[in-house]
């Protein structure tokens, strides 16, 4: 493309350039041009109808002209080549359904009055897409490179699958355009390679003089590797960092924690940062057998006890009436938040950083489930089973999970121990794939969908037959309760993503316009027909998606 001299440009002969009145012929035929041709007509072109098309001629030879005359510039250094991606490129058919999905970029779906079309909404697939193609070790066309890029830019949390599938390439064109920085920014080291194992002298030079955001991914990658490197050479700086830098690098050892990390974490109790000191010992209360989760068991036992002498065996609480130093350097903080009473605020963090392996030796011998059905006395239950759910997730205890959340059918203010949907969706996340699918098909058949959207998300993709069935019986019900629709657009929105592709045949009858009930919504009827095609045919574009991601 031909580049419009700047004023600063100088023509090398001003005779070749210069009208009759010595002014510049150049300026002569801007001035005609910002005019128009009607008002001002340069010299040497007729007036009339062809008159603009003469001054663009004019302007054309007049700029060979002055080029002809300029000095040569310093020429700019050789951008470097692209680097090598040796992933093999997407089959054909799955480049063309990218570049499909990218080409609706900004949606499809959803119509005006909140309804959602039967069309799917296409870059709704586009995560799932990326995270199949990553698994099977993909690499894009280099021509999809700055779609995929923008899509990035548009959307966070597209940007770590977009990044891992564009590779290599992305980061060199992101370096050639400043609004793809994101890429750099996001990806560990700026995108450049971090020293390994066998370059002890690159790791030291990055690690004292990098940058914030090179040695993060530098400590990251270590400990991902060798756990015990990485907490060595973290010690070599801790004391010289700044509060927030050492908050950061300390949050790095939750990959790999292990009963090693105990004397580096003891020493970081007694750091002048607060929140240092916080992280240091949530991440010690993780360990079981720390000496910390040992005096916070000591501590919480004491609070805690069966009382016989009632009809019923009850648990008795008696809550601290002091934050003592020894419990603010165990990270206990003595400050309640508003609204919250000092003593339970106090026995809440108490229990939740107690190994629960305390509570059955306590409590005598019993299980978990024998445990949380005890009653507890003077109203100290909900703080007592909240705290207890929070141990169960920090420390990862299935048995105790189980304990909390209790049967699928329970009421819905909770289980036994869990009071909400939320401490149930973070138990949940502590069983494994099966087991967690079982309990949300189980919860939907008692409960219907309306509680159940949290506990949806913690649901492994794509879901089992029985949990899809659950769903897909449950929105059935609603259907034909002609209950207003608009309600169950999230739900819906969900089973397009996570239901099983192998499921679409038998949902083909619900596309049908149902009929509607008396007290139904105005226009449900056609409302959930369209949801139910919409749902078929995303499933159907999905399971073709996989089928072209599984080419040779």
């Amino acid at each position: 493309m031909n580049r419009t001299p700047a004023a600063t440009d100088t023509p090398a002969t001003d005779t070749a350039s210069t009208d009759a009145s010595g002014g510049s012929r150049w300026e002569e035929l801007v001035t005609a041009a910002l005019l128009g041709t009607a008002r001002r007509t340069p010299s040497g072109i007729p007036a009339g109808r062809d008159a603009p098309t003469a001054l663009l001629d004019a302007a054309a030879v007049e700029t060979v002209r002055r080029r002809a005359g300029m000095r040569p510039g310093r020429a700019a250094a050789r951008v470097e080549p692209a680097p090598p991606d040796p992933r093999p490129l997407l089959p054909p058919a799955a480049a063309r359904r990218l570049a499909m999905l990218l080409a609706d970029r900004q949606g499809s779906g959803g119509g005006s009055g909140g309804r959602r079309g039967s069309a799917p909404d296409l870059m709704e697939l586009l995560p799932q897409w990326l995270t199949t193609a990553n698994r099977r070790g993909f690499a894009p066309r280099p021509e999809a490179l700055p779609a995929l890029l923008d899509a990035a830019r548009g959307r966070t949390d597209l940007r770590p699958a977009v990044l891992a599938f564009a590779g290599p390439r992305a980061l060199w064109l992101a370096r050639l355009n400043a609004d793809w920085r994101f890429a750099l920014r996001s990806t560990p080291g700026g995108g450049a390679a971090l020293p390994g194992p066998e370059e002890p002298d690159r790791i030291r030079e990055l690690w004292e003089e990098g940058l914030f955001a090179e040695r993060v991914a530098l400590l990251s990658g270590i400990r991902a590797r060798d756990a015990a490197a990485a907490r060595d050479l973290l010690a070599t700086t801790w004391a010289t960092e700044r509060a927030e830098d050492r908050l950061m690098f300390l949050d790095s050892l939750r990959t790999g924690l292990c009963p090693a990390d105990e004397p580096f974490l003891e020493r970081a109790l007694a750091d002048r940062s607060r929140n240092v000191r916080a992280t240091a010992a949530e991440l010690l209360s993780a360990l079981p057998g720390s000496a910390l989760a040992g005096r916070m068991a000591e501590r919480a036992v004491s609070c805690v006890a069966v009382d016989h002498t009632r009809g019923t065996p009850t648990i008795a609480v008696e809550a601290p009436h002091e934050c003592d130093p020894g419990m603010e350097r165990d990270g206990v903080v003595p400050k309640a938040p508003a609204g919250r009473g000092e003593r339970s605020w106090w026995l809440g963090q108490l229990v939740e950083a107690a190994p629960l392996g305390t509570w059955s030796r306590r409590l005598g011998g019993r299980t978990p489930e024998e445990i949380v059905a005890l009653p507890v006395a003077d109203d100290w239950q909900s703080e007592l089973h909240a705290a207890w759910c929070r141990a169960a997730v920090r420390q990862r205890d299935p048995s105790w999970s189980r304990a909390l959340l209790g049967t699928p059918a329970a009421p819905e203010a909770g289980g036994p121990g869990a009071v909400s949907l939320a401490e149930r969706a973070k138990l949940l996340g502590t069983l494994g794939a099966a087991e967690r699918a079982d309990w949300v098909a189980g919860f939907i058949a008692v409960h219907g969908l309306s509680e159940a959207f949290q506990l949806l998300g913690v649901c492994t993709v794509p879901w089992s037959e029985p949990l899809g069935r659950a769903v897909v019986d449950a929105l059935d019900i609603a259907r034909d309760a002609g209950s207003y629709p608009w309600s169950f657009s999230g739900v819906m929105g969900l089973a397009e993503r996570c239901l099983d592709p192998s499921e679409a045949p038998h949902l083909e009858t619900l596309t049908a316009i149902p009929d509607e009930p008396e007290n139904a919504a105005p226009g449900a009827g056609s409302y959930w027909s369209e949801s139910f095609q919409r749902l078929v045919t995303t499933l159907r574009l999905r399971a073709a998606m996989q089928r072209e991601l599984e080419e040779v």
